[in-house]
């Protein structure tokens, strides 16, 4: 139900963008004007991306959707209505288009990081292609569709339709019996959430690897989408059903790419599959460069769409699968970020270059700049996580200190001893810091390790954490995967055990914690190390 209401909406929000753009033609006839509509319905998913992955890991996913759709509803029913009574403006209608595109940025990383509430953890690929295969069907069907609803009743059926469809999906989110998550901490505050959704990323080699790698995908392959329309015109001298028969057959390569997905991937890992599919976007865009006829200009149009929607969803199932679920919804906006970024980077660009050096070898460039990605990918592979490496680690509960904070204060400051025989003292340099990236992923500040100078086999770990709740968040997050660079460090630790004290940092003038003024004692608790 889920899949089909999200279908009826992508379809419904196609045929808003049709109806928009004729509208605006026929108001403010200008060629920017009419450009401004698609440029202010993307334009949310730069601003709100981050704002609403840091919401979708700390409320109600299903809430967030419908709120979100719930936006999208009211702005496409106060459209319909200035259309139909005549009061439509070039401003008002670029400020609804907005609106109803910032629904659709909140929904977005809400949607995207419930597909594991929808379905088990070994399907998420299979879902997400399903998701992909279907919003393709939509762009590839959705305009055509539109233009015969704009032709036949003009722009405020199509504003009407778009409002329909949004009801259809707010009924089926109500009726999905979504269980809540247990919370024993308060969610984070947005700035902090967002801050630690980018530490993450920046943290995390495999992560980081897949967003720079989206953006060297996408800034080529969006030639194809990009000037689909000049390709039509010029290199085919036809007209708009030319171009509606290049964007179906691009529409029909990206349906072809959804249900071949699981074949691809049970044959090839995601960067050798990555790789593959850059090499196959080359080809298909030298191409239709050099093409002399329409039908092998259609048929390199439906490898392109192929390409773009296994890339594409492929990028999608690498990031979902390589983040644990607090940090899931943050993880996907990043990935929608850079790869908007990518899309209108690569638009611009080929754009410029076509009016600059001719069409065929703007194309041309723009297949030749794939082979960056063979380059980098021997430096930034695409990995995916093992299935449930992810997985919290449940760890020992946390011993209370005999002094309790209140939540607000801080910063905590923890110390870790270790003693280290001199053999391990190499490789124990490299352990912890390998466990201090992963402490400061995690959120912990001023992460650092010393050495005793008058005893060598003495270390000392030392990082801090803002606030006593911030301390209690970063201990909910380490993995199962976090567990290997641990039981690494215990091989090297002798007696396997390191000492642990926490503190609190103290203002000056400020009066000792605990119910008198004697001076107490800090915390000495000695726990393993893990």
């Amino acid at each position: 139900m889920l899949w089909w209401a999200s279908l009826a909406s992508s379809f419904g929000g196609l045929i808003q963008t049709v109806g928009a753009s004729w509208q605006m033609a026929l108001i403010a006839p200008a060629p920017d004007q009419v450009a401004l509509v698609q440029a202010v319905g993307v334009l949310p998913f730069f601003l709100l991306s981050l704002i609403a992955g840091a919401l979708a890991d700390n409320y109600d996913r299903r809430l967030i959707m419908m709120l979100s759709q719930c936006l999208a509803l009211f702005a496409s029913l106060v459209l319909a209505a200035l259309a139909f009574l005549g009061m439509i403006t070039p401003t008002l209608l670029l400020w609804l288009t907005f609106f109803i595109g910032c629904g659709a940025a909140a929904f977005a990383p809400a949607w995207q990081a419930s597909i594991a509430e929808q379905v088990p953890r070994e399907t998420i690929p299979a879902a997400i292609m399903a998701n992909a295969m279907g919003f393709n069907l939509a762009r590839s069907i959705g305009p055509a569709i539109g233009g015969m609803i704009v032709a036949a009743a003009g722009a405020v059926a199509a504003f009407a339709i778009n409002a329909v469809s949004y009801a259809g999906l707010i009924f089926v989110l109500k009726r999905w019996k979504l269980a809540k998550p247990e919370r024993s901490l308060p969610p984070e505050p947005l700035v902090t959430a967002i801050s630690a959704g980018v530490r993450y990323v920046r943290l995390s080699p495999n992560l980081t690897a897949i967003m720079i790698r989206a953006v060297l995908f996408t800034v080529p392959i969006t030639a194809v989408p990009a000037l689909m329309p000049v390709v039509a015109r010029d290199l085919l001298g036809g007209g708009a059903p030319t171009f509606g028969v290049l964007l179906g057959g691009f529409g029909f390569g990206a349906m072809l790419g959804a249900l071949s997905s699981a074949a691809f991937r049970a044959r090839f890992s995601s960067d050798a599959l990555l790789q593959g599919l850059c090499a196959v976007a080359m080809l298909a865009m030298l191409g239709i460069s050099q093409s002399p006829w329409a039908t092998t200009t259609f048929l390199a149009h439906v490898v392109a769409g192929l390409v773009w929607t296994l890339g594409l969803a492929t990028f999608n199932i690498a990031v979902q699968l390589s983040s644990p679920r607090w940090v899931t919804g943050r993880t996907l906006a990043m990935y929608q970020t850079f790869a908007f970024a990518g899309m209108a980077l690569g638009a611009w660009l080929w754009g410029l270059a076509a009016s600059e050096v001719g069409l065929r070898l703007a194309l041309a460039v723009a297949a030749l700049s794939s082979i960056l990605t063979f380059v980098v990918a021997r430096w930034l592979p695409v990995l995916v996580a093992q299935s449930g490496s992810l997985d919290p680690h449940l760890a020992a509960s946390l011993e209370p200190p005999r002094v309790t904070p209140h939540a607000s204060a801080g910063p905590i400051v923890v110390t870790i001893e270790y003693l280290i025989p001199k053999p391990n003292a190499v490789e124990f340099v490299a352990v912890i810091n390998e466990l201090g990236r992963i402490r400061r992923r995690d959120g912990a500040r001023r992460w650092s390790v010393c050495q005793d100078l008058d005893d060598p086999t003495r270390w000392i770990e030392r990082f801090e954490s803002p606030t006593w709740i911030d301390y209690l968040r970063r201990q909910t997050r380490p993995t199962l995967a976090d567990q290997d660079i641990r039981r690494r460090l215990s091989e090297l630790i002798d007696g396997e055990r390191g000492k642990i004290r926490r503190y609190i940092e103290r203002p000056t003038g400020s009066a000792p914690l605990g119910t008198d003024s004697s001076r107490i004692e800090p915390l000495d608790d000695t726990v393993s190390h893990s």
